[in-house]
C-alpha cells in the first residue's frame, strides 16, 4: 500500500483504513471536505497522534481553541481531550496517518511544530 495512492472515487464519508492493530492501532484516514457534525466532540479513551500528510485541516479543541494544520504537521491529542474537526480541504484531500493507544509525549509536550 502507498499512503498517497487514493481511490478514484472518494465516498461521502471519510475513508478509514486500518493499517495494523493490537494495543497500538494505526490508520490512514482520507478526508475530502468532511467535518464533525454540529455539537459533536471527540472524547476518546486513548491517546491519538495524528500526522497530516497531505491537504490542510482545522481542529477545534475545547480547552485551547483552533489548530490549523498543513501537510507535514503532527500533533498528539491526549486521551479525553475534547476536540472536533472544523474543516478539511478538498483539493487536495486530507491524508491523515493516525496512531491510537497509550502514547508518551515527546519532551516538548507534543506541541504543533511548523
Amino acid at each position: 500500500m502507498n499512503l498517497f495512492t487514493l481511490p478514484e472515487y472518494l465516498p461521502e464519508q471519510e475513508l478509514t483504513e486500518p493499517l495494523c492493530g493490537g494495543e497500538t492501532r494505526i490508520e490512514r484516514i482520507v478526508s475530502c471536505g468532511q467535518h464533525s457534525p454540529e455539537g459533536f466532540w471527540y472524547d476518546q479513551a486513548e491517546d491519538e497522534w495524528v500526522a497530516l500528510l497531505a491537504g490542510s485541516a482545522t481542529l477545534l479543541f475545547a480547552d485551547t481553541g483552533l489548530a490549523e494544520l498543513r501537510a507535514g504537521d503532527c500533533l498528539l491529542i491526549g486521551a479525553h481531550r475534547r476536540h472536533r474537526v472544523e474543516r478539511t480541504s478538498t483539493r487536495p484531500p486530507c491524508v491523515w496517518l493516525c496512531v491510537f493507544g497509550r502514547l508518551t509525549p515527546p519532551e516538548d509536550g507534543g506541541k504543533l511544530e511548523r
